[in-house]
């Protein structure tokens, strides 16, 4: 039947399952049968009041109230038997307690989604039907409910519904509740709840209308929108099957204008949807011919034939839903670019729909949605309706917000409903600072836009100056103390402020003062700030106050005085008299003198910080040099020495080459921090003798034992892809390979584990593990970080680092991850669980790291991955500064800076120019004092050509030949030539 059709095409978008339970399948032969009797009877309800008294409703036994009460039995029927019926026992005073602590947590942060849920399952469950019902109506003003939400709210109305007035307050829940999300389910019960008030007036108009707006909605739906079609068809024919008591009462041309009309509309229906793209078509198309007396018209049938065509597009991207699991972003994405490519408005805005059922927190998927309906359908109750779900969805996003203010504005909505979606934007709880200086701008663009400046005064430019005091007030006031900054360091709110005044206003006594005001927040002693200044000035000022300006730049710039130079003689040398040259030239040449003063005893300061660390270098080479004798004289002679001395011995003997010059190759380099040691002395001729403790024989028998027992671990290049490069192991670790393999083999059939050894047969705590496909090894990546005897194991892709020497591989983001936190300061005995307890009270944890050292000891460092970024918000929020242990914690948004990376010399030599000598590092890397040791005067350009006969001296600059000769000299002839006079 049509209504149990429908009822199967209703469950969510999952493959099928066998195997069904049989009580299963019986309680939903009940609930089509309840809602089809239910149908039938409200039908022919309503046929007789529209008919006439001729048919009597009492001997059908067909009321109003009947018809209410088996819906709501029908609606209720899929609900466990249980959900009204309370038993107050122990549990009652805990789940008062519970409820208690819940209400006062959202008087605290009513943004707590987790606390409405939680909050109105207690609720529920006690039996507090107001209190449910207002706790519901606060949580949906807040956030969009989902479906499951929403259908559990509308049983629970539709069963305490007990009269007309009580109908309309669930027509307007079902009102609100299709507005959310598209719920195929949701429109399915609104139409078959409609039919309950059929026989109220204009009852019959209210079920067509519903059906009508559902089909618009998600009768496109390929896998769902086949339930309302059926259902829609099912409702007209119930009314075709209750007219026909009452046809032998009608005239005969009433009787063939009420039925061919009735008859029209199915088939029109049918029609209708055998023209769209639906799974089953083949069945619908069946059952109309079946149905139809007449023959189907042909254009049907090519309607039908197209839509068939249409399917088999369609049906990859239906698969590939159906195949994944959610949220299937990756999926619903390849179906909206291939939606997108067609050009239907219709199905571009269903697959939209579709995709935000299960991405609702993906700011991008809003902002893409929103972004097609601004440009391409620019229809006013649809786009607004759009952007005002999307910052409900996902407030934290001050993007929304700005689009949803230019859309407001450009459809014409009112200023004060403007102002207030303003202030609920501030109120959002953006989590960075320059995301409420960037919703401030928006809202001041449109202020502006709103000002006649053709008048002097008005009601709109005050305004707008006010709220300009207002932004930067809050932006010094709200968000430095939570950000501990502004978010403008630039000032660009007060520039816009100030252009607005000089440009528009002719208030250049205004822009002056904003001007200084901005100047006195640090930015003095930037060129850009003063050029923008006195631009600002040329074009709307006068030539006496350019001057003042550029004169006070000479004074205060600090980055490119040169520069602010040039500017001030150009304009003297185009507007300016005798003196005012005189003047300029005066400044300048001081200004230049002291900068070049300055840089001089910069470049000296960091020459002898340079010098000394050099000579402190050179005092630690002699320490190790005199330390190193010092133990070679200690040593033990004869049979007393270690064994590793002897072995080290043997191996020179045995290789007949200096240590010095021996070749290192995989398995004969020892432990970090590990020379090799022997026993030699220098005789008359120069050449070093071994000391003669055991007889050569001996030694080459050891020798030869030692390399026979020494595994040999070739490396097959080809086999990359297949093995994996296990690192940071023990040391001590005893039988590497009977240890690892059992870990591993959890990932696939392991071909091979080779450990690499010393030359002294000692572990060096790294190995490679050989599998027998590829699959196994990319799965062997995941025991990345995994604690082995206390230490985390490193395992990583098996590359040859001399052909590809920028490979790296770090497994986490270094981006910016807005659901994503570090916390810093937290004491060292704080364990994973502890703090993934502390952290699950503001939101579901789906990842928590603490950062450990290599030998797995803490840092005091963690990373904490939420659900999303209204979660991790809301953590910062109540958690930084929080004491765990004593220690006071800081907790931010993952945002890891970025790392520098190390200039090449072909990238210099492509810059054109000569090469600038680059700063050599020891194997320790940069010292600790992070100082360049090349003086900063000889890493400027020589300095540009001699001015004219009345400009300033020309600076005297660096010969070229130092600079190429640079890498040459040390940091002492650096220092002492640029002391030479």
């Amino acid at each position: 039947m049509a209504t149990a059709a429908a009822t199967s095409a209703s469950e969510p978008e999952s493959e099928p399952k066998a195997g069904a339970k049989a009580e299963g399948e019986e309680d939903e032969v009940k609930v089509a049968r309840t809602r089809r009797k239910v149908l039938s009877r409200a039908v022919a309800a309503a046929t007789y009041k529209t008919m006439g008294p001729e048919w009597d409703q009492q001997e059908e036994g067909v009321s109003d109230s009947e018809g209410d009460e088996e819906y709501a039995m029908a609606s209720s029927a899929e609900s466990s038997p249980g959900d009204y019926e309370w038993e107050y026992d122990e549990e009652e005073e805990k789940n008062q307690l519970e409820i208690e602590r819940l209400e006062e947590q959202l008087s605290i942060n009513i943004y707590d989604y987790n606390c409405h849920v939680d909050l109105i399952r207690l609720l529920r469950l006690e039996g507090e039907l107001t209190k449910v019902r207002m706790a519901r109506q606060k949580m949906s003003e807040i956030f969009p409910l989902t479906e499951e939400l929403w259908l559990e709210w509308l049983h629970d109305e539709i069963s305490m519904a007990m009269d007309g007035l009580d109908r309309e307050h669930v027509y307007d829940l079902f009102e609100k509740a299709v507005k959310d999300y598209i719920c195929p389910n949701i429109w399915l019960e609104y139409g078959q709840y409609s039919v309950g008030g059929i026989g109220q007036k204009g009852g019959l108009e209210k079920v067509r209308s519903v059906f009508e707006r559902a089909l618009s909605s998600v009768g496109l739906h390929m896998t769902k929108g086949l339930a309302i079609w059926e259902a829609y068809r099912e409702f007209e024919s119930a009314i075709v099957e209750a007219a026909r008591p009452i046809a032998g009462f009608l005239s005969p041309f009433d009787r063939e204008q009420t039925f061919d009309s009735q008859l029209e509309k199915i088939h029109t229906l049918f029609r209708r949807q055998l023209a769209i793209p639906l799974y089953d078509m083949e069945a619908t198309f069946a059952e109309y011919e079946e149905w139809s007396e007449d023959p189907v018209p042909e254009s049907v049938i090519q309607n039908y034939k197209k839509a068939l065509q249409q399917l088999e597009k369609y049906k990859p991207y239906e698969e590939a839903l159906l195949q994944a699991e959610a949220p299937r972003l990756a999926e619903y994405q390849a179906y909206i670019d291939f939606e997108m490519k067609i050009g239907d408005p219709a199905r571009i805005q269903l697959i939209f729909e579709r995709a935000l059922v299960e991405n609702c927190l993906v700011p991008d998927l809003w902002i893409r949605y929103s972004q097609y309906l601004d440009r391409q359908l620019k229809v006013k109750d649809l786009v607004l309706s759009v952007h005002s779900r999307a910052v409900r969805n996902c407030p934290w996003t001050v993007a929304l917000w700005s689009r949803y203010l230019l859309a407001m504005e450009r459809h014409g909505v009112e200023h004060g409903e403007i102002s207030v979606t303003f202030e609920k934007a501030l109120n959002a709880g953006f989590i960075q600072a320059t995301d409420y200086v960037e919703i401030w701008q928006a809202y001041l663009d449109y202020l502006r836009r709103r000002v006649d400046f053709r008048q002097d005064s008005s009601k709109e430019l005050e305004e707008l100056r006010s709220t300009f005091t207002r932004a930067l007030e809050y932006l010094q006031q709200e968000v430095e103390e939570r950000f501990s900054e502004s978010g403008d360091p630039s000032c660009t709110i007060m520039q816009n402020w100030a252009r607005i005044e000089a440009r528009l206003c002719n208030n250049m006594q205004k822009a002056r003062e904003l001007w200084d005001s901005i100047m006195t927040k640090g930015n003095a002693k930037y060129a850009n700030m003063w050029l923008e200044y006195y631009n600002l000035e040329r074009a709307h000022g006068d030539t006496q106050h350019c001057r003042k300006a550029l004169h006070r730049a000479v004074q205060c710039t600090s980055d490119y005085p040169e520069h602010v130079c040039e500017v001030l003689l150009t304009m003297e040398r185009t507007e300016g008299t005798l003196e005012d040259w005189d003047v300029a030239v005066q400044k300048t040449e001081t200004r230049l003198a002291r900068v070049k003063e300055q840089r001089m005893k910069a470049a000296e300061k960091e020459a002898a910080l340079a010098q000394q660390e050099e000579e402190k270098a050179e005092q630690r080479k002699r320490v190790r040099a005199e330390k190193k004798a010092l133990k070679k004289k200690k040593k033990p002679r004869g049979a007393d020495r270690p064994r590793e001395e002897e072995n080290e011995k043997e191996w020179g003997d045995g290789d007949g080459e200096q240590p010095a010059k021996r070749r290192r190759v995989e398995n004969s380099v020892g432990p970090a921090g590990e020379a090799p040691v022997t026993e030699e002395e220098t005789g008359l001729s120069g050449k070093h003798t071994a000391v003669d403790v055991e007889t050569p024989s001996k030694q080459k028998e050891k020798a030869a034992a030692l390399k026979r027992d020494m595994p040999k671990v070739p490396h097959d290049s080809s086999k990359d892809s297949i093995t994996v490069f296990v690192s940071n192991l023990p040391y001590s670790m005893g039988e590497p390979e009977v240890k690892l393999r059992p870990l591993f083999e959890a990932c696939g059939e392991v071909a091979e584990i080779r450990p690499i050894f010393n030359n002294r047969g000692d572990f060096r705590g790294y190995c490679y593990v050989e599998f027998k496909d590829e699959k196994s090894a990319l799965q062997a990546l995941e025991l990345d970080r995994k604690n082995v005897e206390g230490r985390p194991m490193f395992v990583s892709p098996c590359v040859d680092k001399s052909k590809n020497p920028d490979f790296k591989v770090f497994r986490y983001s270094t981006a910016l991850e807005k659901h994503k936190l570090f916390i810093s300061g937290l004491p060292f005995s704080c364990t994973k669980e502890e703090l993934e307890d502390i952290c699950k009270a503001h939101g579901t944890v789906k990842d928590l790291r603490l950062v450990t050292n290599r030998a797995g000891k803490p840092k005091g460092l963690a990373y904490v991955e939420y659900e999303n970024e209204s979660q991790a918000s809301q953590a910062v929020m109540k958690m930084d500064g929080m004491t765990i242990k004593e220690n006071v914690i800081k907790v931010a948004i993952s945002n890891p800076p970025q790392r520098k990376v190390p200039e090449k010399p072909e990238a210099r030599k492509a810059l054109g120019g000569p090469m600038v000598p680059r700063q050599m590092y020891g194997a320790r890397g940069k010292g600790r004092t992070q100082l360049s040791l090349l003086p900063r005067a000889l890493q400027r350009p020589a300095a540009g050509p001699a001015q004219a006969e009345n400009g300033p001296a020309p600076c005297p600059a660096v010969a070229t030949s130092a600079a190429s000769e640079a890498p040459k000299m040390s940091n002492a002839d650096f220092a002492k030539l640029l002391l030479r006079k």
